[in-house]
């Protein structure tokens, strides 16, 4: 039989007393798996955990009581293995790659605050070459 024969059909596998249904997409040990290997979907709700996990700490870490390395060693104890849970069977892009960047430095945009120029006497934005987290 041709895979044409059997386009749109529902393929579940029967053994003696069990059947499996054929699905689309189901989650495994909290990872969602697509029969197309997406990881798209999978990586927008681990950013969307990973912001609601920042914003439940986001008064600890915009705290002044706390030194940077303590809100760092949040940040990679609580917030970065939640985005990146599973992260091993991930195919990555650039685009996805990117993505996960970015909201990393967000954070890490919170955590350091805004950097005073000396020069122009304001407040401006830290780059990311200015970080000193490591």
């Amino acid at each position: 039989m041709s895979r044409d024969h059997n386009a749109g059909q529902s393929h579940d596998i029967k053994t003696d007393n069990s059947s499996f249904e054929s699905l689309e997409e189901f989650k495994y040990f909290g990872t969602a798996l697509t029969i197309l290997n997406s990881i798209q979907e999978e990586i927008k709700s681990r950013l969307k955990s990973g912001n609601a996990c920042y914003l439940s700490v986001q008064k600890l870490l915009s705290s002044s009581l706390l030194s940077k390395n303590t809100k760092i060693k949040t940040d990679r104890t609580g917030i970065l293995p939640v985005v990146l849970y599973g992260y091993e069977t991930w195919s990555l892009t650039l685009r996805y790659e990117c993505r996960l960047r970015v909201s990393e430095n967000w954070v890490l945009r919170r955590i350091f605050g805004p950097k005073r120029d000396d020069v122009a006497t304001e407040w401006r934005k830290l780059h990311n070459e200015e970080r000193s987290d490591l």
